[in-house]
């Protein structure tokens, strides 16, 4: 049996087919139209039909056409309440594609995808149940619990980025302040780091961006690796929040894994250490035989396209 997925990015529109394992056999992207919903719903299905040629595999043979789409989602409306990014309001994207490819349709939230996709063919596989967040220019969440994905009643589940761990603390986009979001996404490291080296202006960092604008997500990782003090300040308090939050993220949801996964991520075990010592040392149930798996996520890029296609099989 084969699925497509389609996931749909501000910057590029991503198609592949995939089988029931999640293996990719034909994958294809496209950019993203600026130009309204329609030209949207246009280059996905061309992307669609594209991706089913490189696979070889007839549509019509596609048991349907999972979807993975940021903003805010209502699945069973096939709806996109909003997403700011292409100033989509109430747009019946389910709708707009089953009129083009003529498939059953599923349209989930992006992060809910991503980490869909890591359950069932990345570093969840096989589990009974994983949580899934990911460090990137926010931080989103996902979940699935005893082989279903977890949205919430009314779809708006599993905003992790938004549960706060510094009650007063930085303010966060959303409006809160103290967010988890406001302290471990990859912009809250890149933003961290700058203030840093305002304050130290002989660090390291310097000379690794070059200049503010120079700083990345490995930047403060590369300066601390070569003993800069300033460097390793910022990469504790990284880490220490993280840590905080995945423990906090764990006493909730006790899932056998816990995936991470967005730029930072790629520092492989300089970061997953730390953050699973700390998760060892306040975890409620460390002194459990069965304790949570911390791991980093597998798929990269993948992951919310092959979520996207398998999304009938957790539903």
């Amino acid at each position: 049996m084969h699925y497509l997925g389609i996931d749909l990015g501000g910057t590029n529109v991503a198609a592949a087919v995939v089988d029931r394992e999640g293996t990719i056999l034909g994958k294809v992207s496209l950019p993203t139209p600026r130009t309204g919903a329609e030209a949207v719903a246009d280059q996905m299905a061309a992307a669609a039909r594209a991706a089913a040629e490189k696979a070889g595999v007839p549509l019509e043979q596609v048991e349907s056409v999972g979807i993975g789409s940021p903003g805010t989602i209502e699945p069973e409306q096939g709806l996109i309440r909003f997403w700011s990014n292409l100033n989509f309001v109430d747009v019946p994207l389910g709708g707009l594609m089953e009129a083009r490819l003529h498939e059953k349709i599923y349209l989930e939230n992006d992060a809910n995808a991503a980490a869909l996709g890591e359950y069932a063919a990345g570093a969840g596989k096989g589990s009974q149940s994983m949580v899934a967040i990911t460090l990137g220019t926010g931080v989103g969440g996902g979940a699935v619990l005893n082989g279903k994905l977890y949205t919430g009643f009314n779809y708006a589940g599993m905003e992790v980025g938004h549960f706060v761990i510094e009650y007063g603390g930085r303010l966060c986009t959303c409006g809160r302040k103290g967010c988890f979001e406001a302290y471990c996404s990859a912009t809250a490291l890149i933003k961290r780091t700058r203030e840093v080296m305002e304050e130290h202006p002989d660090s390291l960092l310097w000379q690794l961006a070059g200049s503010l604008e120079g700083v990345d997500g490995r930047t403060p990782f590369d300066a601390a690796a070569q003993g800069d003090a300033a460097a390793g300040k910022v990469i504790d308090e990284y880490v220490n929040y993280l840590g905080c939050g995945v423990a906090s993220l764990v006493n909730i949801f006790q899932p056998e894994v816990f995936c991470i996964g967005g730029g930072p991520s790629a520092q492989g075990e300089t970061l997953m250490a730390p953050v699973r010592y700390i998760l060892n040392r306040e975890d409620y149930a460390r002194n459990s035989v069965r304790r949570t798996r911390l791991v980093r996520a597998a798929l990269g890029n993948d992951a919310g396209i092959i979520g996207a296609a398998l999304l009938p099989l957790f539903r």
